[in-house]
């Protein structure tokens, strides 16, 4: 959204003109570096405003440098055509408005009757800032551009009816003619259930994805800043990868569960159910056609799709002689991570040990001391994983090859797995090793 330009010119109205522009629904996230001074940086985790609140500090001043850093964006784009006095008393009213909530939470707080729920509360009111801000600003913009656009504000900010996700969606779209206008609709969307909740940030394509079953489009869209290619250009040079034509949901799946997501998983299960295609295109080639997911597609040749993979990544071995023959040892493991909320990326079994493979922002000390109280030997190495992905890759000497090619570049592989569809090859090896395996696997496989 931060190229609201090139969102303009390549997304809105690209090839198109007059009637040809409506009928179209575009669900829009925060501007850049929005959210995280609201709840906290994604990747750096430094505090937002929610931080501040969370913690008894002045968010009345966290919140004034948020209206202040809108207002910026809002200058930045008046050559586009925004309202830049309407744009200012409009994140005015929004910033007044919850600056109005958090102190009411605030008073909910200091009675000490309340706190979790409060806190979520706030979380949720903080997070659709970003979304009303944005989806307003473009909203104008277009309309000075003498396009008919219906707001589709879904934060629910100044309604204060009890409806679910669904509920509020069915309500906002039911009032508006999509045949007679384009319409913006806010990433965000308030709902009984709590969107931050559930999905946390990756809420907007939980948005874009309820929406769309609502809707039933021909085709679901997500604009990125890249296309989904055969590898990291980053990692494998720009001019050894190619744009990934067509693939599946479970691809996407795998490819979410290495932190490489083409869609949030969650928001990609209504989509596969209701047989909505999916097309991820690249907004700064508009002329491109991108990657069509589908919910059947296999590829005609055995080939891999994808290589890809992380090295933020933690593997934990449990060594005990006793699992040996002892029903229920992988059961008694698993309820460990459960109780901490911990999901695992991989996981391999001998007679005596288990090898799980989790993310290392994950690891909690707890999870550590109570294994270690259970089991023998317990251990913890940093790791990557680098992963081979395809619709129809079960080919003789595929896994000759990937191993040849790691080993030829001095790269051991600390433990591998497969399930038996053969979608996902997954090896485990050290994180050091991490690009020159990508950059290795590329040549031989790719």
């Amino acid at each position: 959204m931060s190229a609201l330009k090139d969102v303009i010119e390549n997304i809105i109205y690209y090839g198109r003109s007059g009637d040809g522009l409506y009928n179209r629904v575009f669900v829009v996230s925060a501007f850049s570096g929005v959210t995280n001074l609201l709840l906290e940086n994604k990747k750096t985790k430094a505090p937002g405003a929610y931080h501040q609140f969370a913690t008894g500090n002045d968010y009345h001043k966290a919140l004034e440098s948020v209206r202040l850093h809108l207002k910026q964006l809002n200058a930045s784009y008046e050559p586009l055509g925004l309202d830049v006095a309407y744009a200012d008393e409009a994140t005015d009213a929004i910033i007044g408005r919850v600056l109005t909530y958090l102190d009411s939470a605030n008073t909910m707080l200091a009675s000490g009757y309340l706190n979790e729920g409060i806190l979520l509360a706030v979380r949720e009111i903080l997070a659709s800032v970003g979304e009303s801000h944005s989806a307003l600003v473009l909203t104008n913009i277009l309309r000075n551009k003498a396009l008919n656009v219906a707001l589709a504000d879904l934060s629910g900010l100044d309604d204060g009816r009890s409806l679910t996700i669904d509920e509020r969606i069915k309500d906002i779209f039911s009032a508006i003619d999509l045949k007679t206008c384009l319409c913006i609709a806010t990433g965000y969307v308030k709902g009984t259930e709590g969107i931050m909740r559930e999905f946390d940030r990756g809420y907007s394509e939980v948005t874009f994805s309820r929406i769309s079953e609502l809707l039933q489009p021909e085709e679901a869209i997500i604009h990125k800043e890249y296309h989904l290619s055969t590898a990291d250009p980053a990692l494998v040079g720009v001019e050894n990868v190619k744009p990934v034509g067509y693939t599946n949901y479970d691809i996407a799946d795998q490819l979410a569960d290495v932190g490489m997501e083409a869609i949030h998983p969650k928001a990609a299960k209504p989509l596969e159910i209701a047989g909505i295609n999916l097309r991820i295109k690249n907004t700064f080639e508009p002329e491109h056609p991108g990657t069509l997911i589908t919910k059947n597609y296999v590829s005609e040749q055995k080939r891999v799709e994808v290589i890809t993979g992380s090295d933020q990544q933690l593997l934990i071995d449990i060594y005990d002689p006793l699992m040996v023959g002892a029903v229920g040892s992988d059961l008694d493991i698993m309820q460990v991570f459960a109780r901490y909320g911990i999901s695992y990326t991989f996981k391999a079994t001998s007679a005596n040990s288990i090898s799980i493979v989790i993310w290392e922002s994950d690891l909690n000390p707890q999870l550590l001391s109570d294994l270690k109280e259970k089991y023998e030997h317990v251990t913890v190495e940093p790791i990557a994983m680098v992963c081979l992905l395809g619709s129809n890759m079960d080919q003789p000497g595929l896994l000759a090859r990937a191993t040849a090619a790691l080993a030829q570049a001095d790269i051991n592989i600390l433990s591998f797995g497969v399930a038996l569809r053969k979608v996902n090859f997954q090896f485990v090896i050290a994180r050091e090793h991490f690009k020159a395996a990508i950059v290795a696997l590329n040549k031989a496989v790719g």
